[in-house]
C-alpha cells in the first residue's frame, strides 16, 4: 500500500488552510504535577466543527475532480465526521448527503443541518447505514467519503501532528485516541517521518478495546458490543489504519470509564476548556500508567469538544 509521503502531508496541510484553524498548544502545571511529566495539549477541541475531523473531510473534498464536485459527497456517520463533511462541502459550494442513525445525538444532527447537509435517517445499525448510503449514492452520484478508512482522510488527519511537531519539536511521546484509527494512523505516519525516535502511544476505552486486541493479535478483531462513555470511539478499526498502526504505533493503553470521566473532569477544572469523553481517553490512559511517562515530554491530541453539556458525566 502506498501511504502518503511527508511531502503529500505537507501539501494536504497547504490545501486545507482556508478550511481549518491552526489550533493552539496548551500546558497545565497542575496536570503536569499530577501526571509526573510535561504534557503539551494540541487543542483540536478548538478546531472548526469542534474536532480534528475537519482536517480529513476538507482534504478529501478538496481532492475531488471538478466533475465529482458537481455531484457532491456522501457518508454515513453519527458524529463529528458527519458535521465535518457537511461543513467542508458547504465551504466548497457542493452538496452533501449524510446518512445518520435515528438515535444520533440531536446536537450532531443540528450541526449537520446548520452546515447545509441533507440528512437521510436510517435504523441504528451498520447494515442499515451501508445499504441506505448505497441507495443515496445510486440516486445522487455523490462520492462516498468514509469517516476514517480512506487515504485522503488519513492524509488530512496527519496534518494535526505536523503542526504539533513544528510548534513543539522536542517531544518524547505523542498520544492520540483510537476508534476507527484515522487520527492515530495519520499521527503515527507523520511522527515516523519527522522523528522516528518519538514514541506513538494510543489511548483506548477498555469497553471498546478492539484496537488493543487487534494490535496484540497481529490481525483485525472486529468491535462487538462496545460499551463506553467515549461515544466517538465505538467503531471497528479500519484496514488501512491497522497497517499504519502495526508499523508505526508503539503501544495502545486502555482506560476504564471511571478513569476517562476523571481525566475529563480534570481538564474542565484545571484547564477551563471543554472536551468530549473520547478526547479524555489518552490523558486517562497516561494517568493510569504514570511510570511509563515519568519525566517525559508528551504531546496529547485533544481530539474534540462536541459534548452535550446537559449530559456531563460529573
Amino acid at each position: 500500500m502506498n501511504f502518503p509521503t511527508l511531502s503529500d502531508i505537507r501539501a494536504a496541510h497547504a490545501r486545507i488552510q482556508s478550511f481549518i484553524h491552526r489550533t493552539p498548544i496548551l500546558t497545565c502545571t497542575a496536570i503536569d504535577e499530577i501526571a509526573g511529566c510535561e504534557i503539551y495539549f494540541k487543542c483540536e477541541n478548538f478546531q472548526k466543527v469542534g474536532a480534528f475531523k475537519a482536517r480529513g473531510a476538507a482534504n478529501a473534498v478538496m481532492k475531488l475532480s471538478p466533475e465529482e464536485r458537481t455531484k457532491g459527497v456522501a457518508t454515513h456517520s453519527s458524529g463529528n465526521h458527519a458535521a465535518a463533511l457537511a461543513r467542508a462541502a458547504s465551504v466548497a459550494g457542493i452538496p452533501s448527503y449524510i446518512v445518520m442513525p435515528s438515535n444520533a445525538p440531536e446536537i450532531k444532527k443540528k450541526a449537520v443541518k446548520g452546515y447545509g447537509g441533507e440528512i437521510i435517517e436510517c435504523e441504528p445499525n451498520l447494515k442499515a447505514r451501508e445499504t441506505t448510503l448505497e441507495a443515496v449514492v445510486a440516486r445522487t452520484g455523490a462520492t462516498f467519503i468514509p469517516p476514517y478508512d480512506y487515504m485522503d482522510v488519513i492524509e488530512g488527519q496527519a496534518t494535526c501532528v505536523l503542526e504539533l511537531l513544528e510548534d513543539q519539536p522536542d517531544l518524547d511521546i505523542v498520544m492520540a485516541p483510537v476508534g476507527g484509527g484515522g487520527l492515530l494512523g495519520g499521527t503515527a505516519l507523520t511522527a515516523h517521518y519527522i522523528n522516528p525516535e518519538i514514541e506513538v502511544i494510543a489511548g483506548e476505552p477498555a469497553g471498546a478495546d478492539d484496537a488493543f486486541r487487534s494490535f496484540h493479535a497481529g490481525h483485525i478483531i472486529p468491535q462487538t458490543g462496545p460499551n463506553t462513555i467515549a461515544d466517538g470511539l465505538l467503531t471497528s478499526l479500519g484496514k488501512l489504519n491497522f497497517e499504519l498502526i502495526q508499523k508505526y504505533v508503539d503501544d495502545i493503553l486502555l482506560a476504564t470509564d471511571p478513569q476517562i470521566i476523571e481525566a475529563m473532569r480534570l481538564v474542565y477544572e484545571r484547564m477551563k476548556i471543554i472536551i468530549e469523553p473520547s478526547c479524555a481517553v489518552p490523558l486517562a490512559a497516561l494517568l493510569a500508567n504514570k511510570e511509563r511517562f515519568a519525566g517525559k515530554k508528551v504531546g496529547i491530541i485533544l481530539s474534540g469538544g462536541n459534548v452535550d453539556l446537559g449530559k456531563l458525566p460529573f
